[in-house]
């Protein structure tokens, strides 16, 4: 199987349209049973763009497209192709509170708002962060990002982004895909960990299944119930 190669197109669009950063958003997650949702943003700078200095990078695909193996291998290549990078999260617990849409959001402004003051925006003078325009790119054809900003639960951004969807965009945009390499990578290792720091855990096998409903997942829930780290207001039997 031939794996698509993103590009970089939408990304100049957007840099072409007068937007100062881009960030490439792209979800994990969101259907495991136990664990948190998390949302990788991936941000390179428009000039970097314009000046060809930002290339698409060697063996970047949609995640899903890539075995764990590969994905490992590119991890590191791909923070530093960034010009920042962060994963945000949001805990079991407040997707069962919130609703997953909400909590994506949320996580997802998380992660904006790390990469943010990695930029070093939030010690920008008084008023220069806002002016600083961010093009966004979602994967998926929802935006969640928008209608969560200025929410009760949301970080107060240094500058607020400006968000187009692109259904697929972990296989075609380049920053979508990159996104997507670090937050799955940091997902999995983050539940790989909890097995090994939790062998009482043992039987919901997450070192496997990563907190999604394998047949030996749902088996140790049916059997067990569930654990501090299950969503339990979605249908775990």
């Amino acid at each position: 199987m031939t794996v698509p190669v993103p590009t970089l197109d939408l990304e100049r669009r957007l840099a072409d349209e007068g937007h100062d950063l881009i960030a490439g958003f792209d979800e994990v997650g969101r259907g495991a049973l136990a664990g948190p949702a998390m949302v990788g943003v991936a941000v390179i700078r428009a000039r970097d763009l314009r000046s060809g200095a930002v290339e698409v990078p060697p063996g970047v695909a949609d995640s899903k497209l890539l075995t764990e193996r590969r994905r490992e291998a590119i991890f590191e290549e791909l923070k530093a192709w960034c010009a920042a990078w962060a994963v945000g999260s949001a805990s079991n617990e407040e997707i069962d509170a919130w609703g997953i849409g909400h909590a994506l959001g949320v996580a997802a402004l998380r992660a904006l708002d790390q990469a943010e003051r990695a930029l070093g925006l939030d010690d920008a003078a008084d008023g220069a962060a806002s002016n600083v325009r961010i093009g966004a790119i979602l994967d998926g054809p929802y935006d969640y990002i928008t209608r969560t900003v200025d929410t009760f639960d949301a970080p107060d951004l240094p500058a607020a982004p400006h968000v187009v969807t692109q259904v697929k965009g972990d296989r075609h945009c380049a920053t979508v895909a990159t996104a997507a390499v670090i937050a799955k990578v940091t997902r999995d290792r983050l539940m790989t960990d909890i097995a090994r720091e939790h062998p009482e855990w043992e039987p919901y096998a997450w070192e496997r299944n990563k907190g999604y409903g394998s047949a030996a997942h749902r088996a140790a829930i049916a059997e067990l119930g569930p654990t501090p780290l299950h969503r339990v207001s979605w249908h775990l039997r």
